[in-house]
Protein backbone atom coordinates (compact mmCIF):
# COMPACT_ATOMS: atom_id res chain seq x y z
CA UNK A 1 0.00 0.00 0.00
CA UNK A 2 1.90 2.90 -1.02
CA UNK A 3 -0.91 5.44 -0.08
CA UNK A 4 -3.99 5.60 1.37
CA UNK A 5 -6.02 6.71 -1.47
CA UNK A 6 -5.32 4.55 -3.74
CA UNK A 7 -8.50 1.96 -5.01
CA UNK A 8 -9.64 0.30 -1.69
CA UNK A 9 -10.53 -3.53 -2.74
CA UNK A 10 -10.87 -4.84 1.10
CA UNK A 11 -11.93 -3.72 4.48
CA UNK A 12 -12.12 -4.51 8.29
CA UNK A 13 -15.39 -2.70 9.26
CA UNK A 14 -15.57 -2.42 13.11
CA UNK A 15 -18.76 -3.15 14.71
CA UNK A 16 -21.18 -1.90 18.01
CA UNK A 17 -23.00 -5.60 18.00
CA UNK A 18 -22.08 -6.29 21.56
CA UNK A 19 -21.22 -3.04 23.11
CA UNK A 20 -22.56 -4.35 26.70
CA UNK A 21 -24.04 -1.77 29.28
CA UNK A 22 -23.47 2.01 28.94
CA UNK A 23 -19.66 2.51 30.07
CA UNK A 24 -18.61 4.52 33.64
CA UNK A 25 -16.56 7.55 33.69
CA UNK A 26 -13.73 5.11 34.96
CA UNK A 27 -14.33 2.97 31.99
CA UNK A 28 -13.16 6.13 29.44
CA UNK A 29 -9.91 6.72 27.75
CA UNK A 30 -10.91 9.79 25.89
CA UNK A 31 -12.01 12.95 26.65
CA UNK A 32 -14.58 13.14 23.82
CA UNK A 33 -16.76 10.13 25.33
CA UNK A 34 -16.02 11.47 28.87
CA UNK A 35 -17.85 14.38 27.88
CA UNK A 36 -20.66 12.79 26.06
CA UNK A 37 -20.87 10.22 29.05
CA UNK A 38 -21.39 13.19 31.34
CA UNK A 39 -24.26 15.12 29.64
CA UNK A 40 -25.90 11.89 29.00
CA UNK A 41 -25.47 11.79 25.30
CA UNK A 42 -22.90 8.89 24.67
CA UNK A 43 -24.47 6.90 22.28
CA UNK A 44 -27.11 3.68 22.01
CA UNK A 45 -25.77 0.10 19.96
CA UNK A 46 -28.60 0.87 17.59
CA UNK A 47 -27.44 4.08 16.59
CA UNK A 48 -23.96 3.03 16.73
CA UNK A 49 -25.01 0.18 14.13
CA UNK A 50 -27.37 1.98 12.09
CA UNK A 51 -24.20 4.65 10.81
CA UNK A 52 -21.68 1.47 10.10
CA UNK A 53 -24.32 -0.31 8.60
CA UNK A 54 -24.90 3.18 6.32
CA UNK A 55 -21.09 3.16 5.34
CA UNK A 56 -20.87 -0.54 4.42
CA UNK A 57 -23.78 0.26 1.90
CA UNK A 58 -21.91 2.92 0.44
CA UNK A 59 -18.20 0.32 0.45
CA UNK A 60 -20.12 -2.42 -1.00
CA UNK A 61 -21.52 0.24 -4.06
CA UNK A 62 -18.18 0.69 -4.92
CA UNK A 63 -17.40 -3.29 -5.06
CA UNK A 64 -15.30 -3.16 -1.63
CA UNK A 65 -15.71 -6.82 -0.11
CA UNK A 66 -15.67 -5.73 3.78
CA UNK A 67 -15.05 -8.02 6.69
CA UNK A 68 -16.51 -7.44 10.23
CA UNK A 69 -14.49 -8.31 14.03
CA UNK A 70 -15.53 -11.39 15.57
CA UNK A 71 -17.22 -10.58 17.94
CA UNK A 72 -16.48 -9.86 21.70
CA UNK A 73 -19.02 -9.68 24.32
CA UNK A 74 -19.31 -6.46 26.31
CA UNK A 75 -16.53 -4.75 24.08
CA UNK A 76 -16.45 -1.97 22.03
CA UNK A 77 -15.06 -2.96 18.70
CA UNK A 78 -16.46 0.18 16.78
CA UNK A 79 -12.93 1.51 16.19
CA UNK A 80 -10.62 -1.16 13.79
CA UNK A 81 -8.96 1.28 12.33
CA UNK A 82 -5.99 0.69 15.56
CA UNK A 83 -5.81 -2.97 15.96
CA UNK A 84 -3.33 -3.05 12.94
CA UNK A 85 -2.47 -1.51 9.75
CA UNK A 86 -0.97 -2.05 6.74
CA UNK A 87 2.07 -0.41 5.27
CA UNK A 88 3.28 -2.38 0.95
CA UNK A 89 2.16 -6.10 1.62
CA UNK A 90 2.52 -6.16 5.75
CA UNK A 91 -0.13 -6.04 7.72
CA UNK A 92 0.92 -5.15 11.16
CA UNK A 93 -0.74 -6.21 14.28
CA UNK A 94 -1.15 -3.12 17.05
CA UNK A 95 0.13 -2.52 20.38
CA UNK A 96 -2.43 -1.01 21.63
CA UNK A 97 -3.53 0.25 25.29
CA UNK A 98 -4.43 -2.22 27.85
CA UNK A 99 -7.86 -0.09 28.27
CA UNK A 100 -8.66 -1.60 24.71
CA UNK A 101 -6.82 -5.21 25.16
CA UNK A 102 -10.12 -7.29 24.88
CA UNK A 103 -10.51 -5.72 20.91
CA UNK A 104 -7.51 -7.63 19.81
CA UNK A 105 -9.73 -11.24 20.07
CA UNK A 106 -11.93 -10.02 17.60
CA UNK A 107 -9.42 -9.99 14.72
CA UNK A 108 -8.04 -13.56 15.52
CA UNK A 109 -10.07 -14.69 12.52
CA UNK A 110 -8.66 -12.10 10.24
CA UNK A 111 -4.79 -12.78 11.48
CA UNK A 112 -5.63 -16.94 10.68
CA UNK A 113 -6.04 -16.01 7.53
CA UNK A 114 -3.77 -13.81 6.27
CA UNK A 115 -0.35 -15.00 5.44
CA UNK A 116 1.85 -15.62 8.23
CA UNK A 117 4.99 -14.18 6.06
CA UNK A 118 3.45 -11.00 6.01
CA UNK A 119 2.26 -10.21 9.41
CA UNK A 120 4.66 -8.22 11.93
CA UNK A 121 4.11 -7.67 15.42
CA UNK A 122 6.44 -5.60 17.64
CA UNK A 123 7.43 -6.18 21.15
CA UNK A 124 5.09 -4.56 24.01
CA UNK A 125 7.31 -1.86 24.35
CA UNK A 126 6.27 -0.54 21.20
CA UNK A 127 3.42 1.38 21.63
CA UNK A 128 1.50 1.95 18.71
CA UNK A 129 -2.24 2.36 17.36
CA UNK A 130 -3.29 2.81 13.54
CA UNK A 131 -4.93 5.93 13.60
CA UNK A 132 -1.55 7.37 14.44
CA UNK A 133 0.06 5.64 11.27
CA UNK A 134 -0.23 6.77 7.95
CA UNK A 135 1.53 5.68 4.65
CA UNK A 136 2.17 8.14 2.02
CA UNK A 137 4.14 7.36 -1.18
CA UNK A 138 7.74 6.69 0.48
CA UNK A 139 7.12 8.02 3.68
CA UNK A 140 4.87 7.03 7.33
CA UNK A 141 3.80 9.91 9.01
CA UNK A 142 3.50 8.58 12.80
CA UNK A 143 1.54 10.53 15.65
CA UNK A 144 3.73 10.17 19.01
CA UNK A 145 3.72 11.49 22.08
CA UNK A 146 7.06 11.79 24.03
CA UNK A 147 5.92 13.82 27.48
CA UNK A 148 7.47 13.37 30.75
CA UNK A 149 3.50 12.16 31.77
CA UNK A 150 3.25 9.77 29.25
CA UNK A 151 2.01 6.59 31.32
CA UNK A 152 -0.62 9.05 32.84
CA UNK A 153 -2.35 10.12 29.35
CA UNK A 154 -5.09 7.54 28.44
CA UNK A 155 -4.76 9.88 25.01
CA UNK A 156 -0.98 8.94 24.58
CA UNK A 157 -1.23 5.85 22.09
CA UNK A 158 1.87 5.81 20.31
CA UNK A 159 5.57 6.23 21.60
CA UNK A 160 8.99 6.69 19.99
CA UNK A 161 9.36 3.61 20.03
CA UNK A 162 7.35 2.87 17.46
CA UNK A 163 9.02 5.55 15.11
CA UNK A 164 12.37 3.19 15.39
CA UNK A 165 10.58 -0.16 15.15
CA UNK A 166 8.64 1.23 11.98
CA UNK A 167 12.37 2.61 10.83
CA UNK A 168 14.04 -0.93 11.44
CA UNK A 169 10.98 -2.58 9.80
CA UNK A 170 10.56 -0.72 6.60
CA UNK A 171 14.20 0.83 5.74
CA UNK A 172 13.25 1.97 2.57
CA UNK A 173 10.44 4.20 3.79
CA UNK A 174 11.08 8.05 5.10
CA UNK A 175 9.63 7.85 9.09
CA UNK A 176 8.42 11.51 9.71
CA UNK A 177 7.25 11.48 13.68
CA UNK A 178 4.76 14.12 14.71
CA UNK A 179 4.40 15.05 18.05
CA UNK A 180 0.80 15.72 18.75
CA UNK A 181 -0.93 17.70 21.55
CA UNK A 182 -2.81 15.38 24.28
CA UNK A 183 -5.70 16.13 27.07
CA UNK A 184 -7.56 13.74 29.07
CA UNK A 185 -10.23 16.22 29.70
CA UNK A 186 -10.83 18.44 26.80
CA UNK A 187 -12.05 17.44 23.27
CA UNK A 188 -10.22 21.03 21.63
CA UNK A 189 -6.71 20.20 23.14
CA UNK A 190 -6.17 16.93 22.20
CA UNK A 191 -5.61 14.67 18.74
CA UNK A 192 -6.41 11.11 20.26
CA UNK A 193 -4.56 9.86 17.01
CA UNK A 194 -2.57 11.49 13.98
CA UNK A 195 -5.52 10.89 11.82
CA UNK A 196 -7.73 13.58 14.03
CA UNK A 197 -5.68 16.46 12.59
CA UNK A 198 -3.61 15.57 9.16
CA UNK A 199 -4.64 13.25 6.46
CA UNK A 200 -3.50 13.35 2.89
CA UNK A 201 -6.27 13.11 0.26
CA UNK A 202 -6.50 12.38 -3.33
CA UNK A 203 -3.28 12.58 -5.19
CA UNK A 204 -2.06 15.89 -3.87
CA UNK A 205 -4.15 17.57 -1.17
CA UNK A 206 -4.44 17.16 2.80
CA UNK A 207 -6.36 17.80 5.64
CA UNK A 208 -4.37 19.40 8.60
CA UNK A 209 -5.30 21.07 11.88
CA UNK A 210 -2.07 23.58 13.17
CA UNK A 211 -3.80 23.41 16.55
CA UNK A 212 -2.93 19.59 16.62
CA UNK A 213 0.58 19.43 17.13
CA UNK A 214 3.02 20.26 20.08
CA UNK A 215 5.81 22.01 17.34
CA UNK A 216 4.33 24.67 15.15
CA UNK A 217 7.07 23.60 12.81
CA UNK A 218 5.68 20.20 12.23
CA UNK A 219 2.66 21.49 10.59
CA UNK A 220 4.70 23.81 8.35
CA UNK A 221 6.70 20.88 7.60
CA UNK A 222 2.99 19.33 5.53
CA UNK A 223 2.30 22.94 4.58
CA UNK A 224 5.84 22.73 2.77
CA UNK A 225 5.34 18.92 1.67
CA UNK A 226 2.01 19.50 0.14
CA UNK A 227 2.25 22.93 -1.03
CA UNK A 228 -0.28 25.81 0.86
CA UNK A 229 -2.61 25.63 -1.97
CA UNK A 230 -3.39 22.01 -1.71
CA UNK A 231 -4.52 22.03 2.50
CA UNK A 232 -7.61 22.05 3.93
CA UNK A 233 -6.93 24.14 7.60
CA UNK A 234 -8.72 22.50 10.04
CA UNK A 235 -9.99 24.77 13.58
CA UNK A 236 -9.76 22.99 16.72
CA UNK A 237 -12.89 22.87 17.27
CA UNK A 238 -13.47 21.17 13.66
CA UNK A 239 -10.84 18.79 14.46
CA UNK A 240 -12.54 17.99 17.77
CA UNK A 241 -15.78 17.21 15.84
CA UNK A 242 -13.54 14.69 13.52
CA UNK A 243 -13.39 16.89 10.32
CA UNK A 244 -9.76 15.13 9.37
CA UNK A 245 -11.21 11.45 10.09
CA UNK A 246 -12.54 11.05 6.44
CA UNK A 247 -11.66 8.10 4.62
CA UNK A 248 -10.85 7.21 0.93
CA UNK A 249 -12.10 4.47 -1.37
CA UNK A 250 -10.30 5.84 -4.57
CA UNK A 251 -7.99 9.09 -5.11
CA UNK A 252 -11.18 10.94 -6.52
CA UNK A 253 -13.89 9.34 -3.85
CA UNK A 254 -14.17 10.40 -0.22
CA UNK A 255 -16.46 9.15 2.36
CA UNK A 256 -16.81 12.50 4.53
CA UNK A 257 -19.82 13.10 7.31
CA UNK A 258 -22.93 15.29 5.88
CA UNK A 259 -22.09 18.25 8.09
CA UNK A 260 -18.53 18.83 7.40
CA UNK A 261 -20.36 21.41 4.20
CA UNK A 262 -17.53 23.79 4.23
CA UNK A 263 -14.70 20.68 3.42
CA UNK A 264 -17.28 19.44 1.63
CA UNK A 265 -17.56 21.85 -0.62
CA UNK A 266 -13.56 22.33 -0.77
CA UNK A 267 -13.44 18.40 -1.44
CA UNK A 268 -16.17 18.92 -4.66
CA UNK A 269 -14.52 21.86 -6.09
CA UNK A 270 -11.95 19.76 -6.80
CA UNK A 271 -13.30 17.02 -8.65
CA UNK A 272 -13.72 14.29 -5.71
CA UNK A 273 -16.69 12.65 -5.06
CA UNK A 274 -17.86 12.94 -1.57
CA UNK A 275 -20.19 10.08 -0.28
CA UNK A 276 -22.05 11.86 2.39
CA UNK A 277 -22.79 9.52 5.62
CA UNK A 278 -24.45 10.89 8.86
CA UNK A 279 -21.74 9.48 11.19
CA UNK A 280 -22.35 11.85 14.81
CA UNK A 281 -23.55 8.91 17.04
CA UNK A 282 -19.77 7.54 16.14
CA UNK A 283 -18.25 10.51 16.43
CA UNK A 284 -19.68 11.31 20.20
CA UNK A 285 -16.80 8.14 21.07
CA UNK A 286 -14.23 10.35 19.55
CA UNK A 287 -13.64 8.66 15.99
CA UNK A 288 -15.13 8.63 12.49
CA UNK A 289 -14.13 7.18 9.47
CA UNK A 290 -10.94 6.61 9.58
CA UNK A 291 -11.21 5.21 12.70
CA UNK A 292 -13.47 2.40 12.13
CA UNK A 293 -11.89 1.27 8.92
CA UNK A 294 -9.18 -0.83 8.38
CA UNK A 295 -7.95 -1.22 5.09
CA UNK A 296 -6.44 -4.49 4.16
CA UNK A 297 -5.37 -4.40 0.32
CA UNK A 298 -5.74 -1.32 -2.17
CA UNK A 299 -5.24 -1.53 -6.01
CA UNK A 300 -1.64 -0.44 -6.24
Amino acid sequence: MHTETQTLTHVLLGTADAMGKPPKLSDLYDPTSRKHVLANTFPKKGALQDALSRLEEVFLRYDVSVLRPDIVPNCNQVFARDLGFVIDDTWVRANIIPHRAAELRGIKSLQDILPKEKQLVFPKTVHVEGGDVIVHQDYIFVGICTRADYPDLLTARTNKAAVIALTDAFPHKKVIPLELIKSNTNPEKNALHLDCCFQPLGTQYALACPEGFVDPAAYRWIVNFFGKEHIFEVTALEMSQMMCNVVSIRPDVVVSDSVFTRLNRWLRQRKITVEEVHFREIAKQGGLFRCVTMPLTRII
